[in-house]
C-alpha cells in the first residue's frame, strides 16, 4: 500500500477500547498502518466516528491517497443540485479522515495536509455557488445570464482570505470569504436585480456549507471580512469594495489581503480586482508605520482575549497566545508590508514560503527564519491534534493533566518531553518576535565619538551659522544641549552630504531658531534617528516644504504631539478635531488663525510622509483633498454663525458648498487652489431675520464672500487656500451664490457642454445636507440625460480640446498637466466617458470605464489611458511638491531627481522623459481616434 510505505510516526491509543474498535474495522491491515488506525481511534472520538462511516472508502484510499481525493472531487462535480448538500457532507467526512490519518502518520507534510483541506474548501464553495446561483438563473433573476454563464458564476467571484487564501487551512478551520461581483457585466438598470440575486445565492451557499444537519456540516463560513460588514450586503459590487479600500482601508485589511486569492467564480474579474488593490496592499515605498500598527493589533488581541502574561501550558492558546502561531504570522506579514511594495518577490501568500524569501532577501536573519519556520510547523501540528480530538475549532491546549496525557499520546510523545518542548518553542517564538515589535530604545550609533567628521573638516558648512546655535531657545537648557550634542555629529554629516549643503544648513538653522524648547523634540530624534535624516531631507530636497519649515517651525509641535506618524484620520476625524478646536476658541479671528495652524500642521505632515516614502502620490493627493474638505466642513458653520450674528440665520433652508474640479474629484496637489460653487435653497423666504436683515439673494452673496475671506484672507498665520469660483453658472458674470431653482434651470436650459462636463467632478463638501442630496440626485439625472446626445458631446469635447491647445502650450517635456495625452486631456476625455457611459462616479478611472462600457474604447486602450494618467499624476504632484516653478531636469537637485524617479518608478530622468513622451503619444492617439471616429459617425 502506498499509504503504509510513507508512515514516519505513530500515535498511541489513549483509550485502548476505542483503539481496538477502530482497528477491527480494517480487516487485513497490519504493521504500522494498523498501529496508526488504532492510535488515531484511541485518541480521537471524532476520527473513530469517521472510520465507522467510511472504512470501506478509506480501505481503498490507502492504496493511492492522492488519486482517491481526485476521484472524490470528480464524483462531487457530477452531483446534481438537490443532492449536493448531502454529498458535500459525505465528502467532508472522507477528506477529514484521509487528511487526519495522513497527518498523524507523517504520510503528508503539513503543507500537503493544509493544501488538501483548502482544495476541498475551494471546490465546496464553487459547487455550492453554482447550485444556488443556477437556481436564480433558472428563475430569470440574474439579468442577461444563462446557465452557460455558471462557468464564471455570472461575473461573481469569491476571494479566499486568511489561511484559505494561502492554502493553509487547519484541520477544523472556518473559511473566510469575501464575495464580490463585476458590476460592469450588467446594464445600469439591471444592477439592483443582479445584486439581489448574488446576495441570495451567497446566503444559500453559506447555509449549504455552514448549517448542521443530521449528516454534519461542510465548513463554518465567515463572510465578515468584507468592507464594513455591519452595513454592507454579503455580496458587493467590486467597484464599491474598491472605493472602500481606497478611502477607508486599514492596516489590518492590507495584511489580510497578503493571503487573498480568487478561489471560486470569475477568475479574470477576481484577478483584476486584486490587481486594482495592489497599491493599497503593497505600498511602493518602505512602510515602517506598519510595525506599530501590527504591534498595536497584537496588544489589542492580548488584552481582549486576556492572553498576556507568563506562559502556562494548561489551556494555552496556540494561535493567539504568547509565542503562538499569530505572532509568527504578524512578524512575517509586517515584514512583507514594509518592503513588499518595492520587491514583488516578498508577496508570498504562505507563512513558511514568505519567511524563506524574507531571509533570502536579507530582511530576516537566516537562522531566525529557519527557527520560526520550524516552530510554525510544530505549532500547526499541535493545533491540528487538539482540533482532531472532537472536530472543534479550538486552539487551546488541554486544561487538565489527563488532557495533556491524551495529547501526548496522540502525538506519539511522552508528556514530560512534549511539555518541555512546547514551552521552549513558545518562549523562543515570543523572544524573536517581541524584539522586532517592541525593541528596547537604543541611542543612535552614529552619535558616538568619531562617527562623523568634526565641523572643521566639513568645508561645505558655514561655521558662523553653527556657532550661533547655543544662543537659541531650544538649547538653553542643560538637558536639551546634552541631547542635541549627541545628535549634532549626525546632523552635520547629513547636511554636508546633501545636494545643497549651504541651503540645507540655512533651512535647518531657521527650524532650530524657531523652536521654543528642545528637550522633547531632541529626545524624539534620539529615539528615532531616522527623523534626523527627515529634517535634512526636507531642507535638501523640497524647497517649498523647507520654506514652510523655516517660517513655521511650530508645525513640529505636531511631531511632538505623538500622532504625526499615526494612521491618517480621514475627513471625519480631521473635521471633528478642527471643529473641537474652533469651538474652544471664542474669538472669530482667532478661530481663523487656529484653522490656519491646523491646516499647516497637517499639510506639513502629508508632505513629510510623502517625502519619506510613507505615502505615494496617489495617497498624498487624496490626503491633501481630504484635509481641504475637513477644513471647509469645520469652518463653514463658524462663518455662518458669525455672519448670522449681524444678519440673522440663513433665510429659507440654507446653503451647501459644492466642490468642483480636483477638490470634487478628491485629488489635490500641495499647491492646489480650491474650486467651489455655493448653492442655496431660498424656499419662499424674502428676507433674513436679524439685527440688520438682508434680502435673500444679497444675504447668500455676502455669506459666500465671508467664506472667501475666511479662507483666503492673509492673517497672522497666513491664508488657508485660494478659492476659485469661476465654475459657477455664468462664470465671473454670475452671482457668487446661486439659488437652487436658478441653478437647475440654468443647467437644464442654458449651460454649455463644458459646464455639464464640470459637473462630472462636482460633489457637496459642506452645508445643508438635504440640499446636498438633492444636488447629487439632480446631477445624476442631468448627466444621464445630457449623455444621451453623444454626437453633441463628442463635437463639443473636440472643440474644447482644440481651444485648450490653442490657448496654452505645454511649458516643456516635464509639463504633466498641459498637452495632448497628458492630465488635462485625459481628464476631459474621461468626463466625456462619464456622460457616454452614464457614470456618476467622480474618479477619472470611472469615466474611462464609462468609455469602455459605451463601446468607445477597448480594455487595452483603457489601460493605456490609465497608465498615462497615473504616471502624469505622480509627476504633477511630485514636481508641484518640490517647487512652485516648473521642473527642470538640468538644474534639479539630486534629492529632487530621486524623488521624481521614486514616484514614477523610473531608473533615470532620460528614461522617464522617454516614457512620458511615449505614454502621452499613446493616450493622445486613443483620444484623437475616438473623437474623429465618433464625430464622423455623427
Amino acid at each position: 500500500m502506498e499509504f503504509a510505505q510513507k508512515i514516519t510516526r505513530l500515535p498511541r491509543a489513549y483509550d485502548s477500547e476505542r483503539g481496538a474498535e477502530g482497528r477491527a474495522l480494517f480487516d487485513g491491515v497490519s504493521g504500522d498502518l494498523a498501529k496508526l488506525v488504532q492510535g488515531a481511534a484511541g485518541c480521537s472520538p471524532y476520527l473513530l466516528s469517521l472510520m465507522l462511516r467510511e472504512a470501506d472508502w478509506m480501505r481503498e484510499a490507502f492504496e493511492a491517497p492522492e488519486a482517491a481525493l481526485e476521484a472524490e472531487y470528480l464524483r462531487l462535480r457530477a452531483v446534481g443540485a438537490p443532492d449536493l448538500p448531502s454529498e458535500l457532507r459525505r465528502a467532508k467526512k472522507r477528506v477529514a479522515l484521509l487528511t487526519g490519518l495522513a497527518d498523524l502518520g507523517g504520510v503528508w507534510t503539513l503543507e500537503e495536509v493544509t493544501s488538501a483541506l483548502t482544495h476541498f474548501a475551494d471546490l465546496s464553495v464553487e459547487l455550492s455557488l453554482r447550485a444556488t446561483l443556477g437556481a436564480e438563473i433558472r428563475r430569470g433573476k440574474l439579468p442577461g445570464m444563462g446557465l452557460d454563464d455558471l462557468e464564471t458564476l455570472g461575473g461573481m467571484f469569491v476571494l479566499s482570505m486568511g489561511k484559505m487564501g494561502a492554502y493553509e487551512l487547519n484541520y477544523s478551520s472556518d473559511i473566510d470569504l469575501i464575495c464580490l461581483f463585476d458590476e460592469t457585466r450588467f446594464a445600469r438598470d439591471d444592477f439592483f436585480e443582479a445584486r439581489k440575486a448574488f446576495i441570495k445565492a451567497t446566503r444559500g451557499m453559506s447555509a449549504m456549507l455552514n448549517d448542521r444537519t443530521a449528516e454534519g456540516y461542510v465548513f463554518r463560513t465567515d463572510l465578515r471580512l468584507r468592507p464594513d460588514p455591519a452595513v454592507t450586503p454579503v455580496c458587493m459590487a467590486a467597484e464599491a469594495a474598491e472605493s472602500y479600500y481606497e478611502s477607508l482601508g486599514r492596516t489590518w485589511e492590507r495584511a489580510a489581503y497578503i493571503k487573498a486569492r480568487c478561489g471560486a467564480g470569475d477568475q479574470a474579474a477576481g484577478t483584476a480586482f486584486l490587481e486594482t488593490l495592489r497599491p493599497f496592499v503593497w505600498r511602493k515605498h518602505l512602510d515602517f508605520a506598519a510595525i506599530e500598527d501590527a504591534h498595536n493589533m497584537r496588544l489589542r488581541i492580548r488584552e481582549h482575549k486576556g492572553l498576556g502574561g507568563k506562559i502556562d501550558l494548561m489551556g494555552h492558546n496556540m494561535k493567539l497566545g504568547r509565542g503562538g502561531i499569530r505572532e509568527i504570522e504578524f512578524f512575517t506579514q509586517t515584514r512583507q508590508l514594509i518592503s513588499g511594495g518595492r520587491d514583488p518577490d516578498l508577496r508570498a501568500r504562505g507563512t513558511v514560503p514568505a519567511l524563506g524569501v524574507l531571509a533570502q532577501k536579507g530582511w530576516v536573519p537566516q537562522d531566525v527564519a529557519e527557527t520560526l519556520k520550524t516552530h510554525y510547523r510544530a505549532h500547526r501540528e499541535v493545533e491540528h491534534r487538539v482540533q482532531m480530538i472532537a472536530d472543534q475549532q479550538t486552539h487551546l491546549l488541554p486544561t487538565t493533566g489527563e488532557g495533556m496525557d491524551q495529547l501526548a499520546a496522540f502525538m506519539g510523545r511522552e508528556r514530560a518531553g512534549l511539555e518541555r518542548e512546547l514551552t521552549d518553542r513558545l518562549e523562543e517564538v515570543h523572544a524573536l518576535t517581541e524584539g522586532f515589535f517592541a525593541p528596547d530604545a537604543v541611542a543612535p550609533g552614529a552619535a558616538e565619538s568619531g562617527a562623523a567628521e568634526p565641523v572643521s573638516q566639513m568645508p561645505e558648512l558655514d561655521n558662523d551659522v553653527i556657532a550661533r546655535w547655543p544662543s537659541y531657545a531650544a538649547l538653553r537648557s542643560e538637558r536639551g544641549t546634552q541631547i542635541f550634542n549627541r545628535l549634532k555629529p549626525d546632523i552635520l554629516s547629513a547636511l554636508a552630504k546633501s545636494a545643497d549643503p549651504h541651503g540645507a544648513l540655512l533651512a535647518f538653522d531657521g527650524f532650530l531658531a524657531g523652536l521654543p524648547a528642545g528637550v522633547q523634540l531632541f529626545s524624539l530624534f534620539e529615539a528615532n534617528p531616522q527623523l534626523v535624516n527627515l529634517i535634512v531631507d526636507i531642507a535638501s530636497t523640497a524647497p517649498a516644504l523647507a520654506q514652510l519649515l523655516s517660517r513655521n517651525a511650530g508645525v513640529f509641535d505636531a511631531v511632538i504631539g505623538g500622532d504625526f506618524f499615526a494612521e491618517w484620520k480621514g475627513v471625519a476625524g480631521l473635521g471633528a478635531e478642527l471643529a473641537a478646536l474652533l469651538a474652544a476658541e471664542p474669538d472669530y479671528e482667532r478661530k481663523l488663525d487656529v484653522a490656519r495652524r491646523f491646516k499647516k500642521e497637517w499639510h506639513f505632515r502629508i508632505g513629510v510622509h510623502f517625502l519619506r516614502g510613507l505615502t505615494g502620490a496617489e495617497e498624498a493627493g487624496a490626503q491633501y483633498a481630504e484635509l481641504a474638505e475637513a477644513v471647509l466642513r469645520a469652518l463653514w458653520p463658524e462663518v455662518v454663525a458669525q455672519f448670522a450674528q449681524k444678519h440673522g440665520p440663513p433665510p429659507g433652508q440654507g446653503a451647501t458648498v459644492i466642490g468642483m474640479g480636483s477638490l470634487g474629484a478628491g485629488r489635490l496637489t500641495s499647491a492646489s487652489d480650491l474650486d467651489i460653487i455655493v448653492i442655496y435653497d431660498p424656499e419662499e423666504a424674502e428676507m433674513s431675520q436679524g439685527r440688520r436683515p438682508l434680502a435673500t439673494r444679497p444675504y447668500y452673496a455676502r455669506l459666500t464672500q465671508a467664506l472667501v475671506t475666511a479662507v483666503s484672507a492673509p492673517m497672522a498665520e497666513g491664508r488657508l487656500y485660494e478659492l476659485d469660483m469661476r465654475l459657477r453658472p455664468s462664470g465671473n458674470q454670475g452671482p457668487v451664490a446661486t439659488s437652487w431653482p436658478a441653478f437647475r434651470a440654468y443647467q437644464e436650459k442654458e449651460a454649455w457642454l463644458w459646464e455639464h462636463l464640470a459637473l462630472v467632478r462636482a460633489r457637496p463638501i459642506c452645508g445643508l445636507e438635504s440640499l446636498a442630496q438633492d444636488f447629487m440626485a439632480f446631477r445624476k439625472q442631468l448627466l444621464a440625460e445630457k449623455g444621451r446626445d453623444h454626437g453633441r458631446t463628442v463635437t463639443g469635447v473636440a472643440e474644447m480640446r482644440a481651444k485648450i491647445a490653442a490657448a496654452k502650450a505645454p511649458s516643456g517635456p516635464w509639463d504633466a498637466k498641459i498637452g495632448a495625452g497628458r492630465l488635462q486631456d485625459i481628464e476631459l476625455f474621461s468626463q466625456m466617458g462619464a456622460l457616454a457611459g452614464g457614470v456618476s462616479n467622480l474618479r477619472v478611472q470611472a469615466g474611462v470605464k464609462g468609455l469602455v462600457r459605451a463601446g468607445l474604447i477597448d480594455q487595452a486602450q483603457s489601460e493605456a489611458l490609465m497608465r498615462a494618467y497615473r504616471l502624469f499624476w505622480a509627476l504633477n504632484l511630485t514636481t508641484r511638491f518640490l517647487s512652485d516653478t516648473a521642473f527642470d531636469a538640468e538644474t534639479a537637485s539630486e534629492g529632487a531627481a530621486e524623488l521624481v524617479l521614486r514616484e514614477t518608478g523610473s531608473k533615470d530622468l532620460a528614461s522617464l522623459q522617454a516614457e512620458l513622451q511615449s505614454c502621452a503619444a499613446v493616450a493622445a492617439e486613443v483620444i484623437v481616434a475616438n473623437l474623429k471616429g465618433a464625430e464622423n459617425e455623427g
